[in-house]
Parts: structure tokens; sequence; C-alpha cells
């Protein structure tokens, strides 16, 4: 239950966020919050991390669904218990259809977090990113089998 409140608040949140920047921002319009540092910046990537691959948003719209049919899968044969794992992919899985989400109504991703030595990102991405983070946490702790 818990990782679909998980998925529910990644995708609110990062929903919610970029609505709050396309209201109140221009296009390409940037805003100090540390200045040379963080800035606050609405830019649309039309790609995957770091702009790859532009322009191919059915290619991504395709490998999103796969890669959260296959979560979903993997979810209903994963034993009870794994919290650290099951939060790991609610986390994927919520920052996947946030970005899935612009990608079918606008076909770019909107993104707004901008350090200056990082490509802009936004919440789905973080979520993404940390989710891949403590899945490899979890692989990490798991003990293996001997002979492996």
């Amino acid at each position: 239950m818990y990782f679909f409140l998980i998925v529910t608040a990644v995708f609110l949140v990062d929903q919610l966020s970029k609505l709050l920047i396309v209201r109140t921002m221009a296009l390409h319009q940037s805003i100090p919050v540390i200045n040379n540092v963080f800035h606050i910046t609405y830019v649309h990537n039309y790609g995957a991390a770091f702009g790859i691959l532009a322009h191919r948003t059915g290619f991504f719209v395709l490998v999103t669904l796969a890669v959260a049919l296959l979560i979903l899968a993997y979810l209903r044969h994963l034993p009870v218990g794994h919290h650290l794992l099951r939060t790991a992919l609610a986390l994927q899985f919520g920052g996947a259809l946030g970005n899935l989400a612009d990608r079918v109504r606008f076909g770019y991703v909107i993104d707004f977090f901008d350090f200056r030595v990082w490509p802009v990102f936004n919440v789905a991405d973080m979520a993404i990113v940390i989710g891949i983070g403590l899945l490899i946490l979890d692989i990490a702790r798991t003990p293996r089998e001997k002979g492996i």
C-alpha cells in the first residue's frame, strides 16, 4: 500500500511543481536562488537525460510504459518485506509517471532545477535517481548465495 502512496506523492509533487513553474515563469527565464550556483530555470527537455535522443517522444513513451509494467510485474512477485527495494521502485515508478505525463501532454518534459554545472532537471528526475541509488544500496546489502 505504501508503494502507491509514494508513487502518488512523487507524481503530485512533480506535476504541481511543474504547473507552478509554467504559470509563473516565461520559457528560458532564470531566477537565481544562489547566484551562479543554483537557479530556477524553466526549460523544455525534448530528450532523455542530458537531452540525448531529442524529439524521440514515441520511443520514450514506449520505454517508460515497458519499465512501468516491469516494475509492477516484479512488485507482484516480491515477497513481503523488502521495504528499501519497494521504496526504490516506488520512487522510480512515480518519477517515470511524472515525466511520462509531460511527454504525452506536451511532447517534452518540463525541467527547472538548475545547478549550472549539471543539466536542468525536475522532481521526477530526482525521484528516479534517488530510487536508483536505493536500488543499488539494496543490492549491495543483500546477502549473496555461496558460489555466486
